[in-house]
This record gives structure tokens, sequence and C-alpha cells, in this order.
């Protein structure tokens, strides 16, 4: 063995020696929880958790409001509206908990950011939608029965204002949670066609190559 190999080994063994060192190393779970694509599964989770969390919010911001004390009618009118969030939000929960697992299954992709990030575009445009449309409809058709022209209140009291009042709303709420449904996914389609085109345009690039 020549002299140059003989260094090249003590090299190696210094590295490896290197590498179980826990100083060198005690990073790697973390290096292995960015690098591997666990880090994007750590968002389906935060989304799972805020969706749990928000009608409580909504709930803070009307007590916040003062509504409970301007009679009988807004009470019933905010806890019947608290209800239907309160169902939108379970299901924007079941939308995120059901797709966590799919990090799993896009880890393979050699572009896992743009597959994955395009994924989270997705789903956060149909749990955006899907609370739009139930919670327009649901806390509209509320409002306008209980209250009619004084709907805008529970809506300013609930934060909902943006929404808009009355029974313009029943109507613009599924519609505008439609089109967000829709644009949201074909912009997350793009980004995966993009990937896939670039992939497949490697793949036929290597073949031709190795010929």
């Amino acid at each position: 063995m020549s002299d140059m190999e003989t260094g090249e080994s003590k090299l190696k063994e210094t590295f490896e020696k290197l590498d179980k060192n826990p100083v060198f190393s005690f990073s790697k779970p973390y290096l292995d929880f960015i690098g591997k694509g666990k880090i994007f599964g750590l968002v389906y989770y935060v989304m799972a958790v805020i969706s749990i969390i928000l009608p409580f919010v909504v709930l803070y911001l009307a007590i916040d409001s003062g509504i409970f004390k301007l009679g009988a009618k807004y009470v019933f009118a905010i806890i019947l509206s608290w209800f239907v969030i309160l169902f939108a939000c379970w299901i924007g929960f079941q939308l995120w908990w059901n797709r966590r697992t799919k990090v799993t299954d896009m880890a393979s992709s050699e572009f896992i950011a743009t597959v994955c990030f395009s994924d989270i575009f997705q789903t956060f445009g149909e749990w955006l939608g899907t609370m739009i449309g139930i919670i327009g409809v649901g806390v509209g058709l509320i409002a306008s029965i209980f209250l009619g022209s004084e709907a805008r209140y529970l809506f300013r009291a609930l934060g909902l204002s943006s929404l808009g009042t009355g029974p313009l709303v029943i109507i613009s709420g599924p519609i505008m949670g439609f089109f967000i449904i829709i644009l949201f996914r074909f912009l997350a389609e793009l980004a995966r066609l993009f990937a896939v085109l670039v992939n497949n345009t490697r793949e036929i690039a290597t073949n031709i190559k190795n010929k």
C-alpha cells in the first residue's frame, strides 16, 4: 500500500470518528427532519390544531364585542351560528388530519419541496373554500331569520364582516368557496405539472445519453 493510500485510509478513519462524535452529530435528527421533507408534515398538524382552536377564538371575539348584552334574539342567533362555525372547523380539521399522511408518499419525489408545497397550497384552498361555503350559508341563514336587517351586528361580532351580510351571503358564500377551491387546486396542479415535466425531461435526456 502506497503512502498516499495509507494517508487516505487514515483520513477516512478520522472522518468516521468525527461523524460518531456527539459534538459533530447531535444535530442529525434535525437535519434529517428538514432534509427528508418531514418539516412539511408539521404544517398539516399546525393547521389541524388551528381548525380546532378557531371556534373558540370566534367565541371570545363575540363575548368581547358585547353582543350577548343586546337581547335574547342575539344570544340565540350567536349560539346557533357558533355551532355552524364549530361544524365547519371540524370538517376543516378532518381535511388537514387526513391529508397529513400524504407527506410520506411524496417524500420519494426528487422535487419534494415543490410537490409538498403544492399539496399544502391545494389543501389550504379546499379548507378555506369549505369554511367560507358552510359558514356563509349557515350563519347567513340564521342571521337573516333571527336578525333581519340587523344581521351585520352578528357578522361583525363573529369577525366575519368581510363575508357580507343578509341573504346575499347565503348565495355568495358557497359560490365564493367553490371558486376558491377550484383556483387553488388549479395553481397547485400547475406546480406539480412543472415538477413532472422537469423530471421526465431529465429522464429522457439520461436515456438518450446512455444509448
